[in-house]
Parts: C-alpha cells; structure tokens; sequence
C-alpha cells in the first residue's frame, strides 16, 4: 500500500488541490472522519488536565504541594496525568487546529473564494467567542490563544510539508529557549538565596517570586472568590485579568504556533487523513515514545524528590519538559491513529467522531458544567475534593459528550456551536437540519 493511497473507507475527504468547486459541492463533500476522530479523543482527554483548574486554586494545576492532597493516590494520579496527559491533549488540540485551519483555507479556495479572507473572519469570531468564555464563564480559555494564533499563522497557509516542518522546529526552539533562559535565571536566584549571608534583598525577591506560585494565602483567595457568587467572579476577571487573553499570546503562542505548523505538516503528508501505511505509524510512535518518554521520567522523579520545590516544578511544567511533552504528543497522535484503523468499524469510534465535529461545542458545553459544579454559584465543590476525586468527575462529562453528540449530529449538520460560528463568519444563516 502506498503512502498517498486512503487505506480505510473511514478517510473521505480528497484532496482539493487546484480544482474549483461550487460552495454547494464544497459544503456536501464528506469530512476527514480522522481528524475529528483525533479531535474527539483530544477535547475529552484535556479535560483530564483542565479538571484541575477549575476545581482547585490554579497553581495545583502543575505542583500538587500547593493544594489538592498529597497522599498516594493524589500524587500517583499527579504523576500519570503530567506523564501521559499534561500538555499532550493540548498539544493534540492545537495539532488539529492547525490542520483544520489548513483545511478551510483550501475549501475557500476551491470555490474561488479569498481563503485568507474566510480565514480572517473565522478567527475574529474565535476571538471574540474565546473573550466571552474567559471573562464570562471560565478562565482557561484558549480560544483567544487559538485566534492570535490563527491571525499570526497566516504566514503558513501555503507552505508544503517540509516548509511547516522547518517553521514548527524554530518556533519550537526559539520557545524553549526564551523559556530555558527564564527558568535558569529562577534556578540562579533560588542558589543565591540560598548561599550563607546572601544580599537581603535577593532573598526578598527569592521569597517574592515562590509566593506567587505555593503561597497559601493566594489558595486561600481563590477559594473565596470562586466559592462566592457569579458577578464577583466576573468582576474580578474584568478588573485584574483584563489582559490576560492578550498575554496568553506572549506566553504560550510561539508553542502554540509551532504545534499548529506540526498539525498542517501532518495534514499534508497524509499522516492525519490516513494515507500512511500501519507500520509506518508503529514505528512513528515506537520512535516518539523511546526519545519522549525516558527525560519525561526522569523530569517527574526530580519534581517528585524535590517534595516538590516550587522553582523546579515550575521550571519542569514551563521549561524543561517541553521539547519531550511535543515529541509524546507526536507519539500519542500515531497511536490514535493506529487505533482508529483499527476499530474504524467500532460502536463507539462513530460518537468520539461526532463528539469531535461538535468539539467547539463541548468545550465551551465543558466549562458551564465545570463550573457550574464547582463555582460558589452552582454547587460549590471548589477546593472540596482532593485530585483523585476530581478525576472521577471526568468520566461522568465524557459520557454527556458521546451521548448527546451523535444524536444531535444524526439530525443536524453542526454542533450549535459550530453552527453560530460558521453562520458569522459568512455573515448568513447556514442550512442547519439535515
């Protein structure tokens, strides 16, 4: 079987290359049943790590010490998420983003519309939507993330595959080492403090910058506003958060960025529309997981021995595992794959298909459950339950997702969601029932 030859009815979509179609032919084309495969697999898995967040004070996200329990099975269900899960779903979702984004851009341009205008549009909107879910409902939005990102990436719409690869590793690298020269300076200042008769006021700003990330007063404050009542939540993101979305950019978009140019490479090489053979799969992911997962390891026990020192787990969540949290993610991608061959014909492989063509859905659908779980205005479990008790609320969302998204798509051509956003970025009413 050759490499560019779809290898399972489940693989629908053809490639436009230069042909012009009708909007009308355009819109009836079959879709990439992979990549909404992957995306379904990737908006339930990173629930596993945003679970945390909406639960607990934010920085029990990356470092266990500062809240959420510390006996066996919080810091055993802490070390598989950072191991298997942390980052990676992320990784996986930006992956598709790109891909996706790629993806529409060709649609447009196959019936002659302006793809960079469609591409535009569509971002405008994600960005407005991902302003509405981070100071209205949750938080950890990445939607606006998504759209800057989008804006930004334009640059690599109409470049082949080994162009995006050479793109993804120098935003990638540049990313590292912004990053690495960060948390080296954070590793210096906390030997320095620590050195007999170091100067006062290094050991101030030491002990300033460990406040900010395991003081328990700041747990303490979160708990408070996020058990009280919705407006002051609201109220609190608006005056203290209130460049929050745009700093997200400057945190995590050249990441971001990089991890999209690696979901547009893979889209064109076929890797993520199915058109690689099985083994060529196994051994990507055989590959991936060797280089990956070892310094990953590794990284967690020192995190771990630590007891969980502030600037080293910091430094490992920012900087240290970010080259081997891309390479597993590549890795985790392949196995999907592998699987979704696999069990193409499976009961539950057509609900994750559909809990990812409604993926928009279900993330935003994700944090008005979460936080109505949680929050002070809802049921008010916030700081409640120790980290292996919030994974068990996991299992019980994703049901929701594969119950309701099959049914609905079997009646309906978009998830709501999906509907509104492609009813405003065309500016029309789109044909909604099928």
């Amino acid at each position: 079987m050759s490499d560019t030859a779809p290898s399972s009815p489940i693989y629908l979509f053809p490639h436009l290359e230069n042909e012009k179609l009708s909007m009308t032919e355009i819109n009836l084309m079959p879709r990439y049943n992979s990549l909404d495969a992957i995306r379904g697999i990737a908006v339930m898995g990173i629930l596993l790590m945003n679970c945390i967040a909406f639960s607990m004070p934010v920085n029990a996200y990356f470092n266990p010490a500062v809240y959420g329990g510390t006996t066996p099975p919080d810091l055993i269900s802490w070390a598989t998420m950072t191991l298997l899960v942390d980052s990676k779903m992320r990784g996986l979702f930006s992956m598709l983003f790109g891909a996706s984004m790629l993806l529409v851009y060709e649609r447009a341009e196959g019936s002659a519309q302006n793809g960079k205008s469609v591409h535009l549009r569509r971002m405008a909107w994600l960005g407005l939507f991902g302003l509405i879910h981070f100071f209205l409902i949750w938080f950890g939005d990445i939607l606006a993330l998504y759209a800057m990102c989008g804006l930004a990436g334009m640059f690599l719409l109409n470049k082949d595959a080994n162009e995006l690869k050479r793109a993804a590793l120098w935003l990638l690298a540049v990313n590292f080492i912004i990053f690495a020269l960060m948390m080296l300076f954070m590793h210096g200042l906390q030997f320095a403090a620590a050195w007999p008769d170091a100067d006062p006021e290094i050991v101030k700003a030491y002990a300033d910058m460990v406040a900010d990330t395991a003081d328990a007063s700041h747990s303490a404050e979160e708990i408070a506003l996020y058990r009280g009542g919705y407006w002051g939540i609201v109220t609190y993101k608006i005056t203290n958060d209130t460049f929050t979305p745009l700093l997200s950019f400057f945190e995590g978009g050249l990441e971001t960025l990089g991890l999209m140019a690696i979901g547009m490479m893979f889209y064109r090489n076929g890797f993520l529309t199915g058109r690689w053979e099985q083994a060529r799969y196994l051994k990507t992911m055989k590959k991936a997981y060797l280089i990956g997962f070892p310094p990953l390891v590794l990284l967690t026990f020192w995190v771990w021995a630590s007891d969980f020192d502030p600037i080293v787990t910091l430094a490992n969540f920012i900087a240290w595992t970010a080259p081997f949290r891309v390479i597993v993610t590549i890795g985790h991608a392949a196995l999907i794959m592998l699987l979704i061959k696999k069990y193409a014909h499976a009961a539950l492989m057509p609900r994750i298909i559909a809990t990812g063509k409604a993926a928009f859905s279900n993330y935003l659908g994700t944090s008005l459950l979460m936080t109505t779980l949680f929050y002070g205005y809802g049921f008010g479990l916030f700081g409640h339950l120790s980290r292996w008790q919030v994974y068990l609320v996991v299992p019980c969302i994703w049901v929701l997702m594969l119950l309701w998204s099959k049914p609905w798509l079997d009646r309906y051509r978009y998830g709501p969601l999906e509907w509104l956003w492609r009813s405003l970025s065309r500016w029309e009413l789109q044909p909604m029932r099928r």
